[in-house]
């Protein structure tokens, strides 16, 4: 017998809503087959089983959320009997034994508040986080889940049913702030008055506009995002790099690399070999942010954003990047990324990276701010590689102009961890490993 349990889904998951169950009790299953559906705060995905037998136990019915780490399900040997009472239905809502009555004066009840909703039909933790996100009153809800519990899409599709109208759940009438005392009114400018938050100017579509609606992954992005801002102080720092000498490594190798690796040589293994060297020599990039620390990994897992057609993005992680040289470097992003696009990573690989790449030079743009994907401290754009002038030095210690192929690498860090002279010394130390580096040793 072996136990299923619910794997570490990302650094800060700990726990996940069973959506579906891709086998029954008494079925076969294979080593590596998708075994059910999770979902978390941070993603949807498959999860395969580890051994393969039969499936004799299921323990979390669809619709549950259970910790990270709990036992899911039990797999035995091929021979082996169902479990006579398997859990395949939602679990019975929890009948708790009637405290002593004692007699008290009524407590206050205070009007509910939706972040901190107990409401048995928000399980799963990306419900919670909508229904609080957006003020919803789950009572308007209407569960489409087992049992009756509600799902993400049924807030979504409510979201989109009535935007500009989503009735918001009571809130209790904040109390008033105490009057200041009048030396602190007296030093207080007049024009320092905080202005009051925008109001979205409500939208209606035209006879000459097509409604596009926003996917569920654009407003799980969206949501992402805009808590990635509000967590870390974004500052941008950008450098611009000479290629020309990655340039002459690859036009020596290209044609019998195609051939060997069965896929082209781009310059982005360079750029990633290149930023885990400079990682070694400023830790303090290779971090992510606790409570009032920095906490420096002693590790390199490099994560590298992929684009699913247009239709939102995946980050895989290249696992002990720092071991590597760029030949496996090269062929573990080119893997990663093929199989982000048809959908066949596994959890733990879109999980725990420690620096982020994203590669928005294969779509054309020159220069781009992307934003920190938490809880690490910096992104790297590469931005598109063109061919222009630059000032090159002769061997004979004069100065020409040549045509060489020239890109941005721009980075978005968390001014909490460091300061812009050690932002900048980084990726100067990137810079200079690209254009001085004889890449033709590691080919």
């Amino acid at each position: 017998m072996a136990d299923v349990t619910l794997p570490q889904l990302g650094e800060t998951v700990t726990e996940g809503t069973i959506t579906r169950w891709f086998k029954k009790v008494g079925d076969t299953v294979a080593a590596d087959e998708a075994l059910f559906e999770v979902s978390t705060d941070k993603v949807d995905t498959e999860v395969p089983s580890p051994v393969a037998g039969v499936v004799v136990e299921i323990r979390a019915a669809e619709g549950e959320t259970v910790p990270v780490g709990a036992v899911i399900a039990v797999v035995g040997a091929a021979d082996a009997a169902p479990a006579p009472a398997p859990v395949v239905e939602a679990p019975a809502p929890v009948v708790e034994t009637p405290a002593p009555v004692v007699e008290a004066p009524a407590p206050v009840v205070e009007a509910p508040v939706v972040e901190q909703s107990q409401d048995n039909r928000l399980l799963s933790p990306v419900v919670r986080r909508l229904v609080a996100e957006h003020g919803i009153d789950p009572d308007v809800l209407t569960g489409k889940g087992p049992g009756g519990r509600i799902t993400r899409d049924d807030v979504l599709d409510y979201i989109d049913s009535h935007q500009g109208k989503v009735p918001t759940a009571p809130a209790a009438a904040p109390a008033p702030a105490p009057a200041p005392a009048p030396a602190a009114l007296a030093a207080a400018p007049t024009h320092a008055a905080i202005p009051a938050a925008p109001v979205r100017p409500a939208i209606t579509a035209g006879e000459r506009d097509t409604l596009v609606p926003l996917s569920k992954i654009r407003k799980l992005t969206g949501s992402h995002m805009v808590a990635s801002k509000a967590i870390s102080p974004h500052a941008f720092s950008v450098v611009e790099v000479d290629f020309n000498n990655v340039d002459i490594a690859r036009g020596k190798v290209k044609g019998e690399w195609k051939a060997a690796e069965g896929f082209s040589l781009t310059y982005l293994p360079f750029i990633t070999r290149a930023v885990v060297d400079a990682l070694v020599e400023f830790p303090q990039l290779n971090a992510s942010v606790g409570d009032n620390e920095l906490v420096v990994h002693n590790y390199i897992d490099i994560g590298i954003a992929v684009d699913l057609d247009y239709e939102g993005l995946l980050v895989p992680v290249v696992r002990s990047a720092d071991s590597k040289r760029l030949r496996a470097i090269a062929r573990e992003v080119n893997d990663l990324a093929s199989r982000a696009r048809t959908r066949k990573l596994s959890p733990d690989e879109i999980s725990g990276g420690t620096f982020t790449i994203t590669n928005n030079g294969s779509s054309g743009s020159v220069l781009t701010m992307a934003i920190i994907n938490q809880p690490q401290v910096a992104i790297l754009s590469t931005d598109a590689i063109v061919r222009k002038p630059v000032v090159a030095s002769l061997a004979d210690g004069g100065e020409a102009i040549v045509i060489h192929p020239v890109g941005h690498l721009a980075m978005t860090w968390d001014h909490r961890a460091f300061d812009g002279a050690y932002a900048a010394g980084f990726l100067v130390k990137v810079k200079q490993i690209l254009e001085t580096r004889d890449w033709s040793q590691e080919l």
